[in-house]
């Protein structure tokens, strides 16, 4: 059964929209990429510096700087 979107209206006046299903779908799958893309970025950032103290550990051991 598919859900279409519906509104629920309440006694004190506030009302309430519930998405359809297909929306409800895309809308979980937004924030899961977007969950993902944040992950990625940070990994990506701990590989840059771990990088970037490998080369400063190789320069220090090896007398250049």
């Amino acid at each position: 059964m598919i859900k279409e979107r519906y509104k629920e209206e309440y006694e004190a006046g506030s009302d309430l929209l519930w998405p359809s299903d297909k929306e409800d779908k895309i809308t979980r799958q937004f924030y899961k990429d977007l969950s993902n893309l944040s992950k990625n970025i940070k990994y990506s950032k701990k590989k840059k510096l771990k990088l970037f103290e490998q080369v400063v550990r190789i320069i220090r051991d090896n007398g250049w700087g």
